[in-house]
């Protein structure tokens, strides 16, 4: 068995990183990637907490499926909206929508 400590490891490592990503970049597509490793790390925290409090039930797995499914509707938004985006100013920079006014 993999000790639990290490999946929190695992969790704040990917949380980090994709904290890290998301303020250091500013190419729209990674910065979507670094929001799905948060999301990821979130899930992992979820099946890790079900594991611990609760070892016979399965809704931290469930809530996990949620996540997973939320995440996947979120992305395939995100990218139309980037795709949008890259078809008026031909650039996935985020200065590239600084002009955008209403």
């Amino acid at each position: 068995m993999i000790p639990v400590q290490c999946f929190f490891v695992l969790s704040a490592l990917l949380f980090f990183i994709g904290v890290f990503g998301f303020v250091t970049r500013r190419n729209l597509v990674a910065m979507l990637i670094s929001i799905e490793l948060v999301l990821n790390s979130v899930d992992i925290n979820f099946a890790v907490f079900n594991r611990i409090l609760y070892p016979g039930q399965m809704e931290g797995f469930f809530f996990s499926l949620f996540s997973i499914g939320i995440s996947a509707a979120e992305t395939a938004v995100a990218l139309a909206i980037i795709i949008n985006v890259y078809r008026v100013y031909h650039s996935d920079q985020v200065n590239s929508i600084e002009n955008m006014k209403f």
